[in-house]
This record gives C-alpha cells, structure tokens and sequence, in this order.
C-alpha cells in the first residue's frame, strides 16, 4: 500500500466515518454521568470536574479499578490486572492537569533490571536492563553486530514514539489536518511501511538471534496483539522497555488507582461503587423520552438525559445526565444499552473484529523466597509462532507450552506494603491464552473448571522447570486463578478479552472504534476499547479526549498543564537528536 493510498484511505475515515468531522457539535451543558470505575472513568471524570462540570460516577462492583484491580487472601495482597508502569510522563501529565504530580501522588522506584528473560532449553537467564548502553552490550553478546543494530533500531523508536506522541496519540481525528502537518508528510512513506509491515517481520530483517526477536517482539502483547500482527510501528514500545525505564509503584497497581481515585474525589467527582447503571435514557428531537428499548425519535438525533442505575439492594432511580461518559467495555455499552438503530458499533461489526488475547491469571502466594525471579520474569518458548497462531489463529487453543510472564513485587516492594506476609512471595502469573469464554472460569484453590486448573498446573511446573524451583508447586499457600470466563462475567469484558480489542492495522490510530457516539448527542466512550488504544496510559490519554472534545479542542497535542507547557515539551527540550535524521532507519 502506497503512502498515497494509506493516508487517502485515513482522510476518508475522517470525513466519511467519524461523527463530527463534517460539522462538530457543542458539548451538551449539564450534569456528567460517568459510567464505569477503572482508570479511565476515573480520570475522565477528575478532568471534566476540573473544568467545573457537575460529575457522578457509578462503578458496578464494590470497589474501582476495573481491570486494575485486587484481591485480598492470607495476609497478600494481589494486583489483578496491569503490572508494568511504562510511559511515566502520561502518568505525570494527568496528575499535573488536575494539580498534582505522579511524585506527589506515587512512591516509584525504578527496577533493575527491568525484566528477566528464560529461553526454552536454556539454564541461564539472561537480565535486559532500562538502560540504552546496557541493552547494546546485551544485545551484542548475543549476536555480534546487534548492539551497533540496535542502537539504530532504539533511535527510530523513540522518534516514532515522540511523533506518536504529538500527533496520533492525543488526537481525536476531528480534522485532516492531523495528518498533514508538514512533519508527519515528511516521514509518510517511513509510516506506511511500518503501518503495513509486522513487527515481527521488521525485527527479523535486523536481528538473526531468535532470542533478540523475541525481546523486541514480546512488547506486542502489552497491545493485545502478536509480533505476527501487530504493524512494524509500535517498535516503538522498545523505547519504552529499553531506554525510557520500567518503574514501579510501591504498593502495587492499587495505589496507582487510589491516587486517581483522590484526584477524583479532590475535584468534586461522587463516586458510588456497587452502583449498576442498567439503560441510558435519551430523548428525541421533539422531547418525546425514550430508553434505551426505544426508538429514539425518528429521524431527529437522540439525546443523552441521564442513566438508570441500580443499587446493590435492587433499588433503582435516574440520575439525569446532559452528558454521558461510558468508561466501561465499549461492546457491552453499546449492545445492552442502546437499541441497534442507535449503536454506533452493532454486533455485526464486532464479529468482524479481532479482541486481543484472553488471560489464565494466576495470583499465587508461595512460602519462602524466589530469587530465580526477578520484579518481571518472561518465559519464551521455541515454538513461538505455533504459540501465538494458538492464541489468535483460526483453530485456538491454549498453547502447551506457553511464553508467560510472571510478577513477583513482593522482590520490590516495602515488607510492611501488605504485598505478603514475612518470609512469603507474592506471584502473579499471566499466560496468554485465546479469548474465549467457553475455556471456562478460574476459581480459588484449585475449584475453577478443568481446562483452567490444569493449565494453572502446568504453567506453576514449567516455571518451577526453566527457572529451577523444583518444590514449588508444594510452597504455593494461596492459589487463585481467573479466565475468560471471569473477566466476562464480572468486567463485561468483550470475548474474555484481558485487554481489549487488539492493535492490529486495521484496529490502530484512525481506524480504531471512535469515543463518540454518531447518533446520541452527549454520549462519548474512555478506555481501552477506543481511541488511542490498550494499557493504563492509553487510558488515560483516552480520558483527557473526553475532555478535548468537551473544549472542541482539535489538535493534536497533550492539553497543556497549569501554568502552561507540558511534561512531554520539557522532555524534547532536554534532548538535541535530530529525529528526523534517524527516523527512516
């Protein structure tokens, strides 16, 4: 695909796709209602308050977090969902738009090394650490010439990775200009080959050692996605991985979503947990009301007048709402909540879709230490593509043997952080397995189905194998896993998907699922579902979209903080490299 085509083919999404781009409508005045208590919502909501907007928000289950959550059991404490705290500047940008900063809300350390890595049939792991210098040397003795390569490879990442930054990222795609401006033409024919290029295809073409690929490749899991799907583009994360730092949050991944919580609360946001919203009701030109088993008004544009939600007794009552935010599983919004002639997304588009991979979570508390783990541990099998064509391949399966990942913070984090008791670690382990709910549930103990509990088994002796913990399956204290089947039932999650739609092209910048609706004025969408994509600084992003739309905001840039600028300009101020220079190599 030419850079012609490929950007033609983006300017008509704008034009002919996306609500608003022929004529953009005012935000609708009144009381916000925000559906849906993870980090998205959250954060959607601190930003709208800030703007001096009347804002409620309703989560579902007893506590906020959404996937970002926790489980509490024998003295642990686990994080049940995201675990790598990647592009910190995000973090910093929203808690300084809402008077704050991620130092005054956070205890992050940085970890080093950033992540362990076990290759089948391999003793030694090998330690890739945040820092450019050290992965070149790593790099290099693995496979002369790569470290030379790779320094070129990590120069191209972060331009991309900064270009990303001002014009694809923080953009809703309202106007063309977007993706005209003078640096993105200059670099279009560079964008097109990396947008129809995958990833996999563009590391193996720098890097002979299977054990480099797997490195620079395993990133597209963070994106719901597989090296063999994902475009060439979000090499991009190697930046992150490599160079930028991997931190984390002591406390764990709640503490982040509590101090997005105060933030919330300290801008005005009432948040009522346990709060089910049930139907959107909206009106039709002509005021007649309509819910969402309506018609919606003929041809007359629909309108948002607030949500039906029900309480943990069954209680039910409207909070009326001129404008509606819903932060939680986009697929579950738009099927329960609105009849099809106002959906945006019907069920017909989402069967035409890729979710990315589904999860066999394992929270384990084991007795004794485990030095063999660093912070972040991957195990990467040699049948690599036979794994991944397992996952996201036309007859799926869960792969056997898996390339999982394993946390232990209980390596990092402060002995009385309540991450486990003394003389104990905590573990939490995620095998990517297909989204599909009919692999069935988890449960505690060892009570989930079958199919679950003996891939936990064998996931538990395969670590213990690689990593030379032969006991430990008979130190495991605490044992809980969770599936497809959960993460459906109890976050309305799309297929069982842990993440979200997956970033394949076709589910990248322009043309994934817009966050406003073409045929309900005043109902928009935050989260890993939409724009700009999956992970906890995507959301956030995707949170501060709401907000540029609610200012009619247009451009591409991060919105700029109290006293003006951002942290993303005083970062490019520190640096001097031309990026234009290295971003073609």
């Amino acid at each position: 695909m030419s850079a012609r085509s490929l950007l033609g083919s983006g300017a008509r999404v704008l034009t002919d796709r996306l609500p608003g781009a022929h004529a953009r409508r005012p935000a609708p005045d009144g009381p916000v209602v925000v559906v849906g208590g993870g980090i998205a919502g959250l954060a959607t909501a601190a930003l709208l308050a800030r703007e001096g907007r009347d804002v409620t928000l309703v989560e579902a289950t007893e506590q906020v977090g959404g996937r970002a959550g926790s489980w509490s059991a024998g003295g642990f404490r686990f994080d049940t969902g995201p675990s790598w705290y990647l592009m910190p500047e995000v973090f910093d940008h929203f808690f300084r738009l809402c008077g704050s900063s991620a130092a005054e809300q956070l205890d992050l350390v940085r970890l080093d090394p950033g992540y362990r890595v076990y290759f089948e049939g391999q003793t030694e792991p090998v330690d890739v650490r945040s820092d450019r210098r050290a992965s070149q040397a790593l790099f290099e003795s693995l496979e002369p010439g790569a470290g030379s390569a790779l320094g070129k490879y990590l120069d191209s990442a972060r331009a991309t990775y900064e270009l990303a930054l001002r014009r694809f990222l923080y953009t809703n795609f309202t106007s063309y200009p977007a993706l005209v401006r003078p640096d993105v033409l200059a670099r279009a024919g560079a964008l097109v080959a990396r947008l129809v290029q995958p990833l996999q295809s563009f590391v193996s073409r720098r890097f002979a050692d299977r054990r480099i690929q797997q490195i620079l490749g395993y990133p597209a899991v963070f994106l719901g996605s597989s090296p063999y799907l994902a475009p060439s583009i979000y090499h991009l994360m190697s930046h992150l991985d490599l160079t930028d730092g991997v931190l984390y949050p002591r406390g764990g991944f709640t503490e982040v979503i509590a101090a997005v919580r105060r933030v919330a609360e300290a801008q005005g946001v009432r948040i009522h947990t346990g709060t089910e919203a049930v139907e959107l009701t909206t009106s039709a030109g002509g005021g007649r009301q309509s819910g969402s088993g309506g018609s919606g008004g003929g041809t007359t544009r629909a309108r948002v007048t607030g949500v039906r939600v029900r309480d943990g007794a069954g209680a039910e009552r409207t909070l009326p709402a001129g404008l509606v935010v819903g932060a939680a599983d986009l697929h579950h919004l738009e099927t329960r909540w609105l009849p099809e002639e106002l959906r945006t997304y019907p069920q017909s588009y989402w069967d035409s879709k890729t979710p990315g991979p589904g999860a066999l979570l394992m929270l384990l508390g084991v007795k004794g230490e485990l030095p063999q783990l660093s912070h972040h541990t991957l195990l990467f099998t040699d049948r690599w593509e036979e794994g991944f064509d397992a996952i996201f391949g036309e007859s799926t399966h869960i792969p056997d043997p898996a390339s999982l990942y394993v946390c232990r913070p209980s390596a990092t984090d402060r002995p009385d952080a309540g991450i486990a008791p003394a003389g104990h670690e905590n573990l939490f382990v995620l095998v990517p397995i297909p989204a599909d709910p009919g692999l069935g549930h988890g449960g505690v103990d060892g009570a989930g189905d079958a199919t679950i509990e003996a891939a936990a088994d064998r996931a538990i002796a395969q670590i213990a194998d690689w990593t030379g913990i032969p006991d430990l399956a008979e130190r495991v204290v605490v044992r809980r896993t969770i599936a497809p089947a959960d993460l459906e039932d109890d976050l309305g999650a799309w297929r069982g998907t842990a993440l979200g739609p997956a970033h394949t092209l076709a589910q990248s910048a322009f043309f994934r699922t817009r966050n406003v609706s073409r045929h309900v004025d005043g109902l928009y969408y935050a989260g890993a579902s939409t724009i700009p994509g999956i992970g906890l600084p995507m959301c956030l992003i995707s949170a501060e979209l709401v907000l540029k739309h609610v200012r009619g905001d247009t451009g591409t840039a991060p919105v700029a903080e109290p006293g003006g600028g951002t942290v993303f300009d005083r970062a490019a101020n520190d640096r001097t490299v031309n990026d234009r220079a290295v971003f073609d190599r």
